[in-house]
């Protein structure tokens, strides 16, 4: 995250170049892009018990979506921001904020608003590395919002390039590699995105993860990845995690393994737990741990998972 902590001070730092200002930005530009809080993944949470006494699946639920609420949120805080700010120069139907830095900073960056016309915007934060020279932009993160369903009702997609960061400024990128995609859909109260990156031995890694929301607050999150779950790593498994809950907090997460060591074994587990995140049912397929609790206890009576690529 010391990359996303390098952006977010883009905002502040665009304020410095935008003194002059030729124009203002159409109104549907900042209406169009959403706030980090309308992408929120809305997990309950509770600070009364330790992390031993909670349901496992609960705590890993917990970690990924607060993961990829930083993965969503950062940029929408980032661009959300910026174009508040009076815009620096206008081409046509372009909006250019920047570019600029602090005077410290290893790299410039600049946002580009594209008015389609239509209802449309489409954007691209770029970055120009400061150490190097005759250097060119190079684009980190653009996406499109669409703002003709009306107000909070938009949506829209971003990708995020780790790898081009990086190059633009490898002081502050940290560890990230690879490209994060990311769509939203604020009417349909849903987020995808999709994860393509390596590992510290540069395998590939793919992951896919979906988040859905009832007007009421439920929430229904899954999450797939190809990773190493033990054994050798000569193939990779596949893990799956849903989980469902209750805005009142309860809650049931199915898991399941399949391929690499597994073989043609497909290894499945499900948990469930109460308004306190405390485990009330476990079961899973290969007696890795015994079955404990009452499943008449759990908010989601049935294992519900995706099918298996």
């Amino acid at each position: 995250m010391v990359m996303m902590k390098s952006l977010c001070a883009v905002a502040a730092a665009t304020a410095l170049v935008a003194c002059v200002q030729q124009d203002e930005p159409p109104a549907g530009i900042a209406r169009a892009i959403p706030t980090a809080d309308q992408v929120k993944i809305k997990l309950p949470v509770t600070s009364e018990r330790t992390v031993g006494q909670l349901a496992e699946f609960y705590v890993a639920t917990r970690g990924v979506t607060l993961t990829f609420n930083g993965s969503a949120a950062w940029v929408l805080v980032l661009i959300h921001s910026i174009v508040q700010l009076p815009v620096t120069s206008v081409n046509g139907n372009v909006y250019t904020w920047g570019p600029g830095s602090d005077p410290l900073d290893p790299a410039d960056y600049k946002l580009d608003v594209t008015d389609v016309g239509d209802g449309t915007y489409l954007w691209a934060l770029s970055g120009r590395s400061k150490t190097q020279s005759n250097a060119q932009f190079e684009t980190v993160i653009d996406g499109v919002a669409d703002s003709r369903a009306g107000e909070l009702q938009g949506n829209g997609s971003f990708r995020i390039d780790f790898d081009a960061g990086r190059r633009i400024n490898p002081i502050d990128s940290g560890d990230a590699r690879g490209k994060v995609d990311v769509s939203y859909d604020l009417a349909a109260r849903h987020l995808e995105l999709d994860i393509d990156s390596t590992d510290d031995q540069g395998r590939p890694v793919s992951a896919h993860y979906e988040y859905n929301e009832t007007a009421n607050r439920d929430g229904d999150m899954t999450f797939t990845v190809d990773a190493d779950a033990g054994g050798t790593t000569a193939v990779l498994e596949e893990l799956t995690l849903r989980s469902r809950w209750l805005a009142t907090g309860e809650g049931r997460g199915d898991a399941r393994i399949t391929g690499g060591d597994c073989g043609t074994t497909t290894v499945v587990a499900s948990e469930c737990w109460d308004n306190r995140f405390g485990r009330v049912f476990y079961t899973d397929s290969v007696n890795f741990a015994p079955t404990e609790g009452n499943a008449a206890q759990c908010a989601f009576a049935n294992q519900d998972l995706p099918p298996a690529n």
